[in-house]
């Protein structure tokens, strides 16, 4: 039998109070996402050409790239980003270290994501590029690319996904993600069940529109 004390009473009235907090914090968190992915697949793309056909020293610094930061925790590499930097005279601010922090990790991933998409093209389709006279970029980007992308496209739309999720660690050096305003409307109000609650739905409803949108890009550039 539960004590009429103890009895919860919901009430998410103040948490929609804020809901212009709400807002802000979930459109920084998409353009934060937007940008991100856009370094990362950069990098991934980058990543995976160095690793696949670079010069031995370029594949070795390619390699421990991918190996350090996919076998440490984003907190510390963001932690690193932001208060490891300014020990050597280069200070970020929450935003920057934040883009730069979550593209370093998501580059690795991508690098090794886009890889094996490379590695799954038929060798003779790159031999066959070569002997028409093309160079290895133009190898990677006419005949590698575009397929292996098709290839390996769900696994990279799973890891943008997760990326967007994973930008709630990034309220831990106060960037103003959604997380980060949701902490705020919870230390104003000590709604923690409904503010998270809310969060959490909002976060699901972010993951799922951009989950429609990659589906909706398959369609149109690897659909024909």
């Amino acid at each position: 039998m539960v004590a009429a004390g103890m009895i919860y009473r919901f009430n998410f009235r103040d948490v929609f109070a804020h809901g212009d907090m709400l807002i802000e914090g979930a459109l920084l968190t998409l353009q934060l996402s937007a940008v991100t992915m856009a370094i990362g697949l950069a990098i991934g793309i980058l990543g995976a050409l160095a690793r696949s056909w670079g010069p031995t020293p370029v594949r070795m610094a390619a390699t421990a790239y991918v190996e350090a930061i996919r076998n440490t925790p984003l907190l510390i590499q963001l932690f690193i980003v932001f208060f490891g930097l300014p020990s050597t005279g280069l200070r970020l601010s929450a935003g920057t270290a934040a883009v730069v922090a979550l593209s370093i990790n998501l580059g690795a991933y991508a690098t090794e994501i886009i890889r094996a998409g490379v590695q799954a093209i038929h060798r003779s389709q790159i031999e066959a590029g070569l002997a028409l006279g093309l160079s290895r970029l133009q190898v990677f980007r006419h005949i590698v690319l575009f397929p292996a992308l098709k290839i390996i496209y769900p696994a990279l739309a799973s890891q943008f996904v997760l990326l967007m999720l994973a930008t709630s660690i990034v309220s831990q050096i106060s960037a103003t993600e959604l997380f980060h305003m949701a902490s705020i409307i919870q230390s104003r109000t000590f709604r923690d069940f409904e503010v998270y609650v809310v969060a959490a739905a909002m976060y699901l409803a972010m993951a799922l529109m951009f989950r429609l949108l990659f589906a909706a890009i398959h369609r149109l550039a690897f659909g024909r």
